[in-house]
């Protein structure tokens, strides 16, 4: 019978030997390892440039309010929004309590009164939205497949408006309820309110475009507020004041040609003219249905003139 033989010990290495041993070069065979580690081809859906705009503009809506986001970052635009609501809380409360027979504001007039907390939504909401982008250079990550760039451009500038057409709607639908609630009148108070929503859509797209374009030329979050809010209140005030020396010099002519310089007086001028609402202008000489349409063109022009100045600062981003 074989027995077998323990295998032979070899000698302990000294450390000298194993240091050459380790410094030594490996031979052609030992250089290239090749390891199965279980990669494979992705073989479900691919969902494409819709799913993704959607996905980005459900994101950037969500952060407009802070959803999502650190409980720091909730509170700005939520306490805008209880600001925005609580006047018209009261104002339903009142024409409740003393049986009044029509709201204390028409509904077109309660966004232009707001105006000022308007403005600071766009101011610390606008950068929020783009500014990050830029600042970390996430942008081109964005472009790279399968988005973009109109689709990034439409997803940021859709989730804006439409976080102010929630931000100054809200209000509208409280008064409306109110006065349903009073029991005014079905019919003036329906008309009123569609009338509202018509105006605020257009305010929400007019602030949302304005607010992206600015926000879009700096990285630094700080920056694009300081300018959002420096071009909606010095516009606004620069032209109100304007106004009212032409008011008191007699100038009424050139009333409601001024209201073009501002956005929340051009704003103010087109539901004036079309919309059946009371002009905030002094003297409430507003534009008429021929100025009206003026005004209307110019609005919606800066509409387009502040998607397009986005679409071109992107390209370049993208690059």
């Amino acid at each position: 019978m074989a027995v077998e033989q323990p295998p032979a010990q070899t000698p302990a290495q000294t450390p000298a030997q194993t240091s050459a041993q380790a410094t030594a070069p490996a031979r052609p065979g030992e250089q290239t390892r090749i390891h199965n580690i279980g990669y494979r081809n992705y073989d479900g859906p691919r969902l494409g440039r819709a799913y993704a705009r959607r996905s980005l503009y459900s994101q950037s809506l969500r952060g407009a309010y802070g959803l999502g986001r650190s409980v720091k970052s909730k509170v700005l635009p939520m306490l805008l929004f209880v600001v925005m609501c609580v006047p018209a809380l009261i104002m339903v409360a009142v024409a409740v309590a003393t049986k009044a027979k029509d709201l204390p504001v028409d509904y077109t007039r309660y966004a232009v009164i707001m105006q000022a907390v308007i403005g600071l939504y766009v101011a610390s909401q606008g950068p929020q939205s783009v500014s990050r982008d830029l600042r970390f250079k996430t942008v081109p990550l964005y472009f790279s497949r399968p988005i973009e760039t109109a689709d990034y451009v439409r997803a940021k500038y859709a989730a804006l408006a439409s976080a102010l057409f929630m931000l100054t709607a809200a209000p509208l639908l409280v008064l409306y309820v109110g006065a349903l609630l009073a029991k005014l009148d079905f019919t003036d108070q329906t008309k009123g309110f569609a009338q509202g929503l018509v105006s605020v859509a257009l305010l929400s797209l007019l602030f949302a475009g304005i607010g992206l374009v600015i926000s879009a030329v700096t990285p630094r979050r700080g920056f694009g507020i300081a300018a959002v809010i420096a071009v909606l209140t010095i516009s606004y005030g620069a032209v109100s004041t304007v106004q009212a020396i032409a008011h008191s010099q007699d100038s009424t002519s050139a009333i409601p040609w001024l209201g073009l310089f501002s956005p929340i007086t051009l704003i103010d001028g087109v539901q004036t003219a079309f919309l059946g609402a009371s002009s905030s202008y002094p003297g409430e000489v507003g534009p008429s249905s021929g100025q009206g349409v003026v005004f209307l063109l110019v609005a919606l022009g800066l509409i387009a003139g502040c998607y397009g100045l986005l679409m071109r600062r992107y390209r370049k981003v993208g690059l």
